[in-house]
């Protein structure tokens, strides 16, 4: 009997091996769509909770998405997240804010809530 340190193929120690294991990000795997692959993603809780992401979206197009709303919420109270997506695309709002009516969930919102999702204000 030896007295070395178990190593991989490598020659690597073991556990630093199961250190690098430990430290490899979770990978959603997506199924094949027309035969072509899909890209494999790594999935971090900080980059699906960050508050702080870069964004595209100018004053102009706050303005513009400020407007739609006021236009969609003239008389009404609540309004579908399928209908604002709906108005929004026939608006051509910017792609960046159309993906964000998107991720909406379903149900109904009143202007405030939906301002406050979209970074715009309610008026």
């Amino acid at each position: 009997m030896t007295d070395e340190a178990p190593t991989t193929s490598s020659g690597a120690p073991a556990t630093n091996r199961a250190a690098a294991v430990e430290r490899t990000p979770t990978v959603e795997r997506a199924p094949a769509v027309d035969g072509l692959p899909m890209v494999d993603v790594p999935v971090t809780d900080e980059a699906l909770l960050a508050d702080d992401v870069p964004t595209t979206v100018g004053p102009a197009d706050r303005q513009r998405l400020d407007d739609l709303l006021d236009d969609i919420y003239r008389g009404q109270e609540r309004i579908s997240q399928s209908e604002i997506h709906r108005r929004a695309v026939t608006a051509e709002l910017p792609a960046e804010l159309l993906t964000r009516i998107s991720a909406i969930p379903q149900g109904e919102y009143a202007m405030d809530e939906v301002a406050d999702l979209l970074g715009g204000s309610a008026g």
